[in-house]
């Protein structure tokens, strides 16, 4: 028997119904890339702008930071130091005339020995804040003991810290960094979080340089907006950020705070 041959025209419909769903087929995928990438790029430019947004708001925490710092800064310098050498100055003033008796002479130089001792104290204060000498010339290890102590003196918190690493004196500018982010949670803990106890361990983990910092105060919601756009908050972040590091805050309402940042 013969095979029965396929009509010429079913054989053309075959063909054209194959090419137009070959057509249809590429078309899709054509279409599906083209949209997949453009939710990609999409996608992409979103990340982008949130991490350009979040460099925005960094350099801007710190930049309110510097001028909150400077406005202190120059109200010790008016308040503290500019008015006490102001009375210096009217109090040699009258030295220089001759009518006074020796115990007025006696007074007026011993009030312009006090000022001018507590305006040296003030401005010795003053450079503590900006450089802490402690650490710039002994390390930060010393440093931050230095201000644990100071913490510990107002007898309303105990800080105890440990120290397993051995810090390089060369690397202070970059160390000043984890200085100042002790700082602001120290302050942080004292100010709002009214704990009675802080603990401050630097050590190595997985080759690198970490310190965990806990409380035992009120702690705070680490979800709310509020806690987020702190000053202290960003100005830790800013401060992170420069040291190209990773910072973890965990807290929860009555349960303090801990934290862990490497540097």
């Amino acid at each position: 028997m013969k095979e029965k041959a396929i009509p010429e025209n079913e054989l053309i419909n075959v063909i054209i119904y194959t090419f137009i769903a070959f057509l249809l087929m590429s078309l899709v995928l054509i279409l599906f890339f083209y949209f997949s990438r453009k939710k990609i790029v999409k996608s992409t430019l979103e990340k982008k702008d949130l991490e350009l947004q979040y460099q925005k708001d960094l350099l801007q925490a710190t930049i309110l930071t510097q001028e909150e710092e400077r406005k202190r800064i120059a109200q010790d310098l008016h308040d503290d130091i500019s008015s006490k050498l102001n009375v210096v100055s009217l109090n040699s003033y009258l030295l220089a005339t001759s009518e006074l008796t020796r115990k007025e002479v006696v007074e007026i130089t011993s009030n312009i020995i006090n000022l001018t001792a507590k305006a040296l104290e003030n401005s010795r204060r003053i450079a503590h804040d900006l450089l802490p000498p402690t650490l710039d010339n002994f390390g930060l290890d010393a440093g931050v003991e230095e201000l644990c102590m100071e913490f510990s003196s107002s007898k309303s918190v105990v800080v105890n810290y440990e120290s397993r690493i051995q810090f390089d004196n060369s690397e202070n500018d970059r160390l000043l960094h984890v200085f100042r982010i002790l700082q602001e949670l120290m302050n942080n803990s004292l100010r709002h979080g009214k704990a009675t106890i802080i603990t401050i361990l630097f050590e190595e983990m997985n080759g690198k340089r970490v310190c965990k910092y806990s409380d035992n105060g009120i702690g705070f919601d680490v979800n709310s907006q509020e806690a987020k756009k702190g000053l202290g908050m960003k100005n830790i972040e800013s401060r992170i950020a420069f040291l190209n590091a990773t910072i973890s805050i965990k807290s929860l309402l009555n349960k303090g705070v801990e934290v862990v940042f490497n540097f």
